[in-house]
């Protein structure tokens, strides 16, 4: 999935940062290079790093981050996310890989809503559902993109304007998505919306994690904890069936006092776990 990572066709600029914060002087470091062409419009690849040893990638096509290397507690650093080192690969399609999902994330049954007494239909992109936004979602679009520096570490602000009407959905919609690498080694997304008319939005951010790194093999192993203790069960389509069910009968969550549970584990109890069999083993 992953190949050598080469030299960017064009290095447009490399802004050093240093701030003051909490009494000593802190560095980070943004460099922006050309990623390709998509609709006319150049794509750039971000890349922001701390003062705590951490490099984020983001491109503003779909806001995807493509990248994130962490060191562990020795020190070592592993890129811990799944994702592709050249446009042409997001191109062909792949599972919303550290994407923007939306105007809405997840499934709408049937591809249908009501809102005020209206009836909206949207293209059923995932039968028998409309998912993650239509046939081209806001994983699909080219955003405006701005890096900067702020005194927690560097970080880039992106937006678009979804039009009226945007794969059937109501109301202009002007979404905002901020990454920010602070010097705590946290990787903050940020994810605003305003609309000129009542419309539906439900923005997410969609990375695919391995915390041993992308090159380790599957993360059957990790351990999850859930701090829930009631569920939304869904249909054999995914959609939730209105219900809200206590976790402690389930056996079906990352839940409860013998927890954190291992994936490996979740997906042999689990029925509604045969759809995510696929995404664990990306």
């Amino acid at each position: 999935m992953r190949r050598i990572y080469g030299p960017p066709a064009a290095c447009i600029w490399l802004v050093t940062l240093a701030c003051e914060g909490g009494g000593r002087r802190v560095e980070g470091e943004i460099m922006k290079t050309e990623f390709g062409n998509v609709d006319g419009k150049t794509v750039y690849l971000f890349t922001l790093k701390n003062a705590g040893g951490m490099t984020a990638r983001i491109t503003n096509y779909g806001t995807i981050l493509t990248e994130l290397h962490v060191p562990d507690r020795q020190g070592r650093t592993a890129d811990v996310v799944l994702g592709f080192d050249d446009l042409g690969e997001y191109l062909k399609g792949h599972p919303f890989f550290g994407a923007i999902a939306g105007r809405v994330a997840n499934r709408i049954a049937r591809g249908r809503f009501k809102l005020d007494g209206k009836e909206y239909v949207l293209a059923v992109n995932r039968e028998p559902n409309h998912l993650h936004g239509g046939i081209k979602g806001f994983d699909k679009y080219v955003w405006d993109a701005e890096a900067f520096g702020t005194p927690e570490g560097p970080s880039i602000r992106m937006t678009r304007t979804s039009p009226d009407g945007e794969e059937g959905y109501p109301g202009n919609l002007a979404a905002t998505v901020t990454y920010t690498l602070t010097h705590k080694n946290e990787l903050r997304i940020e994810m605003t919306a305003t609309t000129d008319a009542p419309t539906i939005v439900n923005l997410a951010h969609h990375t695919y994690w391995n915390l041993a790194g992308h090159g380790s093999g599957d993360a059957l192993g990790h351990e999850i904890r859930i701090n829930a203790d009631r569920y939304t069960p869904a249909d054999e389509t995914l959609i939730p069936t209105g219900v809200i069910e206590p976790v402690a009968e389930s056996g079906k969550v990352f839940s409860g006092p013998r927890m954190p549970k291992s994936i490996s584990a979740f997906l042999r109890i689990s029925t509604v776990a045969r759809a995510m069999r696929l995404a664990f083993r990306s």
